[in-house]
């Protein structure tokens, strides 16, 4: 498969940016084809633009130059991952102003019928796995606590966007958490991509 993996975290030396590397290589030692998106390093502006608002349900008009590279890579794609920390319960700044940018009516959904209450449509059934591999400040109680808000929207969003149930690979509290369990959430990731 073409797997477009997209990476958020703005500090090389993370373990968040080494979860990334190993959720390539784990895609490439089972012969997939990946095609990696460092959204910090792509310099890639998270602000939704007021034209693109206005414009946002002129299909096909709402994919403007400046996303239809982003949105090419995702048409071509037989499958996604996500790789990103959780930042105050919800996606860091970059991957939200991303999903707002790029996952455009004409892209991601349609709405049969029209307007705001027409029947949601997904068009980005060419992408059949999806994957989600985050990491927490916050221990998994006070994440419950709060709803969980970023597994709870990925594993919601995959059905309305692609038709298909995503995996969500989630480490919390990862500050407190032994080298040993670091190393094992990476060994994790590594196995269930390989057998993606």
């Amino acid at each position: 498969m073409r797997v477009h993996v997209i990476h958020a975290h703005p500090v090389e030396t993370s373990f968040n940016r080494t979860l990334f590397r190993t959720a390539i290589e784990g895609l490439q030692s089972a012969g997939h084809e990946v095609d990696p998106l460092n959204l910090y390093e792509e310099g890639f502006s998270p602000v939704l633009t007021r034209e693109e608002r206005l414009n946002y349900h002129d299909v096909p008009g709402n994919v403007t130059p400046a996303i239809k590279p982003y949105v090419d890579r995702l048409q071509a794609a037989d499958a996604l991952v996500v790789v990103h920390p959780v930042w105050n319960y919800g996606y860091p700044a970059i991957l939200k102003g991303y999903f707002d940018r790029i996952f455009v009516p004409g892209v991601s959904f349609t709405m049969e019928g029209g307007g705001d209450r027409g029947k949601l449509v997904p068009c980005l059934t060419n992408i059949k796995k999806v994957a989600f591999v985050t990491t927490y400040g916050g221990n998994r109680w006070r994440t419950w606590v709060m709803g969980d808000p970023p597994r709870r929207i990925a594993m919601r969003w995959g059905w309305v966007t692609f038709k298909t149930r995503p995996k969500y690979l989630a480490l919390y509290d990862m500050n407190n958490v032994s080298p040993g369990q670091l190393n094992g959430f990476l060994g994790n990731v590594r196995t269930t991509l390989s057998q993606f």
